[in-house]
């Protein structure tokens, strides 16, 4: 006997494509208003309290060349 239907049919088409979707977001645009700039301003280490990160984290954290300068 054999089994003919090996993989789950495909899923239907989505509504719109990537155009519409493009469209969509372009008209959402006026919406969504953003500040000019954002200005964070730096935090005191003596401020930041709470945070744990475990051991073998920092190490590899540490052994990356991106965060380990």
């Amino acid at each position: 006997m054999t089994n003919l239907e090996l993989y789950a049919p495909a899923p239907s088409p989505v509504e719109g494509d990537l155009a519409a979707l493009l469209g969509d977001c372009a008209r959402m645009t006026p919406h969504w208003a953003a500040p000019e700039r954002v200005v964070s301003l730096p935090v005191p280490p003596s401020l930041i309290h709470g945070v744990t990160v475990p051991e073998g984290s920092a190490r590899l954290l540490d052994a990356m060349a991106v965060y380990g300068y």
